[in-house]
């Protein structure tokens, strides 16, 4: 047999290759990132110390001055990256099966989705738990409006503004205000 056969469902599923969602290891490690946020989002406003201690703990990377209003939700939380001074609004529900790469001076809006996973749509491959992933990376300095849902693969490029609401199913290009579902560039900046 090839290496691929001894892979684990976690190394199939950072590889965004068709995994087992439901491998204890990878719900012992949905857990933990479940107990962190948690943490996080039951901790005081004052105690900024603490809450930059949980996301320390939490996620891949967290840059300066970073700010997260909670609720914040994730699957493992070791797979998001956020550059410095990024600010995200209440209710960011971010499913890092894969890499979320969140770039500098980002502004996220109350509400947005980054959603990672894929599933098939043959039933038995569904009912077996099968699922798969595609990152998403955000550029520095981008505005994602609120309610944005920001679906599987797709890349959007520095200083682009989404408008409340929009459904990004395809890469946005730099500079530019893109709005609707499915999104799509309205004018440039």
């Amino acid at each position: 047999m090839g290496s691929v056969a001894h892979c684990s469902e976690r190394e199939r599923m950072l590889r965004g290759e068709p995994y087992r969602a439901s491998d204890p290891e990878l719900a012992r490690l949905r857990r933990r990132a479940m107990r962190l946020t948690e943490r996080y989002n039951h901790t005081s406003i004052d105690a900024e110390e603490e809450r930059r201690g949980i996301l320390l703990d939490l996620l891949g990377s967290v840059g300066d001055d970073v700010e997260i209003r909670p609720p914040f939700c994730c699957d493992y939380g070791s797979q998001i990256y956020i550059g410095a001074r990024t600010f995200v609004n209440f209710n960011l529900v971010a499913l890092d099966v894969v890499k979320i790469i969140i770039g500098e001076d980002v502004q996220i809006g109350p509400n947005v989705q980054l959603l990672t996973p894929t599933h098939p749509t043959a039933p038995e491959p569904r009912r077996a738990k099968i699922e798969a992933a595609e990152p998403i990376t955000i550029g520095d300095n981008v505005w994602l409006g609120g309610g944005v849902i920001v679906c599987p693969g797709v890349r959007i490029g520095e200083n682009t503004v989404v408008g409340a609401g929009a459904v990004v199913t395809r890469d946005l290009p730099p500079n530019v205000v893109a709005i609707g579902n499915p999104a799509r560039v309205i004018r440039p900046i």
